[in-house]
């Protein structure tokens, strides 16, 4: 472990960004809160809270530090649920592992919250975004990244991919590679 001692506490930011895609057929549940399960953007709220703060529970060597703010949003697109976590404290290390935590989390918790409605869902574009505080300073994902995707993201909806699929598997649901 990296030892921090000698490093004065500063404050610190780290913001992560993921999407969750889906049918658009989900998205519109998601937005109407007409998911079975529940609250899906409040369960996913607290579960990314949650997250933040046990980030040094759940990745080795990474320091436990005092959280002192978590802030979990969400938008919704036409076939996906972008999650961005900020989190902020003051002290020796940052805090870039707690708001990816807090990003992936909130992301599981969605698709754990939605998968009745749709197996298909993918998670992606788990990045982070900026960061300030520390030595190293302040820095941001560059402008050129902000409008394409990272290259994790499915190639075309998800509903073209459930008939690619069909057309694959045929509409018997047998597999013929198996």
């Amino acid at each position: 472990m990296v030892d921090v001692t000698p490093k004065e506490a500063t404050h610190r930011r780290a913001v992560a960004r993921c999407r969750v895609f889906m049918k658009s057929e989900t998205t519109g549940k998601v937005a109407s809160n007409a998911i079975t399960k529940g609250d899906v953007l409040g369960a996913a709220r607290i579960a990314g809270i949650q997250a933040a703060k046990r980030t040094a529970d759940m990745i080795p060597l990474c320091h436990p530090l005092l959280v002192g703010a978590v802030t979990i949003n969400f938008t919704l697109g036409d076939d996906f649920v972008e999650v961005e976590a900020q989190v902020e404290t003051v002290d020796r290390t940052g805090v870039e592992m707690e708001a990816m935590s807090a990003c992936a989390i909130a992301a599981l918790t969605i698709y754990d919250m939605c998968k009745s409605a749709d197996r298909s869902m993918v998670i992606g574009d788990l990045a982070l975004w900026e960061k300030t505080g520390g030595r190293s300073g302040h820095w941001r994902r560059p402008v050129s990244d902000l409008d394409a995707p990272l290259g994790n993201t499915p190639i075309g909806t998800l509903d073209e991919l459930d008939s690619d699929i069909e057309g694959l598997i045929g509409s018997s649901g047998t597999d013929p590679l198996a």
